[in-house]
């Protein structure tokens, strides 16, 4: 190849033939594109923004169902996200823009009113008419850099809305779960009602009667993951479930369960070891606090019943909570147990008490009552059919003695007590 000149300063003859505006240096070069690009892009914010409403409009149906307001929010952080594109391609190492500058004060209005998946059609739609014009904002040498900078341009407002998202799931999850204690905590203590209901609504609980409380001991490490879990696992036997935690208890308080027997036992697994209790079934909400009394009253009174099964009913837990100066107990066993024996008459009550001072021996509590044997089992059945509780076996037997005990203790003189079965 020809050169101009011999020695060190020789150059080739074809670059003695270069203009001076060939002799820019590449990097120049590439900066006088971007500039004009740029220019380009300040120049037809307006017209991208307007073409952007119109697909919208167009492309996307539940846009179009959305209210004027929610509309126009959208429209905003549509449009922002086309300004700060523009800025975004000036700048392209500084990427904290996007939670302020596409966003700005919308996350919250922006999650209430659509999904993650619309609001990436949203941003999908964006990217779609930037790049479509491409052609128009650019020289040719400069589109394809153009068409590169749309894909991180989409790339970081896509991780961004799925950042926005996730931290309105955080605040939503963590005022769920403030919500749902003050709710188990205004159960517990009897708030009223409506105010209550009111509470529960917000935390999208539907049942409005059978309600159940459990109570046990908590585990160690009762995090958000276990109570997560705790929460799917009585999903799958109520159709509502709240979970709080008190110290080192767990309450767990259901709605509408299908199959309690088979429900209570299967989420008894999820407490820590220990004595795990349920009260009463309530019929409305404001019952629910009854309930829960009885729950943590069985639960304090468990230890003194060593075969009490888990979990365990708070009603079968009476006799030790009537030991345990429960009051409520001592009213259900005359209410249940007591005054139905006495208002059933038949020789009921009589028979009941001589059965059970006498060893739980058929024999002798028919010779004490001088009667068969037989009428004395035909007594017994009638005494499980009116209370419910059953004198042949041993554990009903002392709830039943119990009850006698509390019944009597708690008939005032004028009250016509129990009497001794009239002989010969």
């Amino acid at each position: 190849m020809a050169v101009t000149n011999s020695g060190a300063g020789a150059v080739p003859a074809a670059a003695s033939k270069l203009t001076p505006q060939d002799r820019v240096p590449q990097q120049a070069r590439r900066a006088n594109g971007t500039s004009e690009t740029l220019k380009r892009l300040r120049a037809n914010i307006g017209p991208l923004s307007t073409t952007m409403l119109r697909e919208l409009e167009s492309t996307l149906p539940w846009y179009r169902r959305l209210s004027a307001d929610e509309r126009s929010s959208l429209g905003l952080v549509a449009q922002n996200g086309i300004s700060a594109f523009v800025s975004w391609y000036e700048h392209p190492s500084s990427p904290s823009w996007v939670l302020s500058d596409v966003f700005g004060t919308a996350p919250t209005e922006l999650t209430r009113s659509i999904s993650l998946q619309r609001a990436l059609q949203l941003i999908r739609t964006v990217v779609q008419v930037v790049e479509d014009r491409v052609p128009e904002l650019a020289s040719a040498t400069e589109q394809v850099a153009l068409r590169e900078a749309v894909l991180r341009y989409s790339r970081e407002v896509a991780f961004a809305a799925a950042d926005v998202y996730a931290r309105a799931a955080e605040n939503r999850g963590a005022w769920d779960t403030r919500l749902e204690a003050l709710a188990v905590d205004g159960i517990l203590r009897g708030e009223n009602p409506d105010a209550l209901q009111s509470r529960i609504s917000a935390l999208g609980w539907t049942s409005h009667n059978r309600f159940t409380i459990m109570v046990g001991p908590a585990p160690a490490e009762a995090d958000a993951t276990f109570l997560a879990t705790l929460r799917r696992a009585a999903g799958r036997f109520a159709a509502d479930a709240m979970v709080g935690i008190q110290g080192d208890r767990l309450i767990l308080v259901l709605g509408s369960v299908a199959d309690p027997e088979t429900a209570y036992l299967r989420l008894s697994e999820l407490f820590a070891p220990g004595p795990v209790v349920y009260g009463p079934l309530a019929a409305t909400l404001a019952d629910a606090t009854a309930s829960a009394l009885a729950a943590f009253a069985g639960m304090a009174a468990a230890k003194g019943w060593t075969g009490a099964p888990r979990p365990v009913s708070a009603e079968d837990l009476w006799p030790e909570r009537v030991m345990g100066g429960d009051d409520s107990a001592r009213r259900a066993l005359v209410s249940n147990i007591y005054r139905p024996l006495v208002t059933a008459s038949n020789g009921l009550i009589e028979t009941l008490n001589s059965y059970l001072q006498l060893g739980h021996s058929l024999e002798a509590a028919a010779r004490d009552l001088f009667v068969h044997s037989n009428t004395v089992r035909y007594r017994l059945r009638r005494v499980c059919d009116v209370t419910g509780w059953d004198p042949l076996i041993p554990r009903e037997a002392f709830v039943l003695q119990t009850a006698l005990v509390v019944g009597r203790l708690a008939t005032t003189p004028k009250q016509a007590p129990d009497r001794p079965a009239a002989r010969g």
